[in-house]
């Protein structure tokens, strides 16, 4: 059967929207119709080549929420009809990683790199060429081949373009507040780059009871944005904050501080190891160019004040479980997913919704498939 994504040819390049030939679902994978799909940054980083792509053509999006149309042989938890969201990281339920609480870490993300399948193969083909899906889920198709491990059921009453940032963006922000920073009740918290994983963080620390939760962004309406969402203060440079928090702190400094600029660089991670106080945890959620290496700080300050770095994928979570528990928060009323969708656009406005994002007129934007 034949549908429409857009996918990148070149690296670097932009996004072309083209006609796709899927093949039918093969062992454990469906068919899935998506409705919605998030425009991360990480989608942006392959156009740019700050992450490299082993295999081209690549249909873009990793997050997205549709229905399933269609299921293979030896699927088990999915069924045609099933409301559900695409997870970025496979989590099989059976490896090391997964059978140990650390399901983010599957073994299958190998895959998620490749945009393979399991077997190696691949189910989408542009003008007879094969194609990769980013992350195996390719959000940016309306229909797509999807391995039943990196979907989630959710309720048939969440709306798609609510449903998907549940995929990524929040996550991975509520995450590293609640999973890799630790943030407790008391705690000065900052937040550094306030998009769709940084309003995120903002939501998770504000919830976990942080006294002062700090956005840093240099676009006002950004940092306007966190102060709807949970933050008690925004600046426009990372020292201001870290001038503020040592202000309330005693001249510690803050507790922990949440790394999510759209390109992350040593720069930025230094800056937020200077920001945290003794035993403090600096948490490097953003991601910028895979060839980068290297962090201009100071060593002795860093094990003498019993600092901390920690990376995150997925906010430490295992994606099926976050996903679940993140959707119920939200229909409670105590997550807010519609009030981070700045703009929704059509699939063929996908380059000018990235061109959006670079000005920093949008928290996340939307693809609608339907519109």
């Amino acid at each position: 059967m034949r549908t429409r994504a857009a996918a990148l040819l070149d690296q670097p390049g932009k996004w072309q929207i083209v006609d796709v030939e899927l093949d039918e679902p093969a062992a454990n994978e469906v068919r899935v119709r998506f409705h919605a799909a998030g425009l991360c940054h990480s989608d942006d980083h392959a156009t740019t080549g700050d992450m490299p792509t082993p295999h081209l053509p690549l249909i873009g999006g990793h997050e997205g929420a549709g229905i399933v149309e269609a299921v293979g042989p030896g699927v088990r938890n999915l069924a045609v009809g099933d409301h559900v969201v695409a997870q970025f990281v496979p989590s099989c339920g059976r490896c090391e990683a997964c059978s140990s609480g650390r399901g983010n870490l599957c073994d299958l993300g190998m895959y998620a790199l490749t945009g393979s399948m399991t077997d190696g193969t691949y189910r989408a083909h542009i003008d007879g060429k094969d194609a990769a899906q980013m992350t195996m889920v390719g959000t940016f198709a309306q229909q797509a081949i999807v391995p039943e491990f990196s979907l989630t059921k959710i309720d048939d009453d969440i709306p798609f373009h609510h449903a998907a940032l549940l995929s990524c963006g929040v996550p991975t922000g509520w995450g590293s507040a609640e999973y890799a920073a630790e943030v407790k009740g008391g705690d000065v918290v900052l937040v550094v780059g306030i998009g769709g994983v940084g309003i995120n963080a903002v939501q998770g620390a504000s919830t976990r009871g942080a006294a002062y939760v700090i956005a840093v962004d240099p676009v006002a309406f950004k940092r306007e944005k966190a102060l709807e969402l949970g933050a008690t203060h925004a600046f426009a440079t990372i020292d201001e904050a870290a001038d503020f928090a040592r202000s309330v702190t005693n001249g510690q400094g803050a507790h922990s501080a949440i790394v999510t600029v759209g390109v992350t660089t040593g720069d930025h991670v230094a800056q937020a190891i200077n920001a945290v106080g003794k035993f403090g945890t600096v948490v490097v959620t953003g991601i910028g160019n895979a060839a980068d290496e290297g962090l201009p700080t100071n060593l002795w300050a860093l094990s003498m004040m019993q600092k901390r770095i920690q990376g995150t994928i997925f906010g430490m979570g295992t994606p099926s479980y976050e996903i679940t528990r993140l959707a119920r928060l939200y229909k409670a009323g105590k997550l807010k997913l519609g009030e981070l969708v700045t703009t929704q656009y059509k699939l063929e406005d996908i380059n000018q919704a990235y061109a959006d994002m670079h000005a920093g007129r949008n928290i996340r934007g939307v693809i609608l498939h339907d519109v």
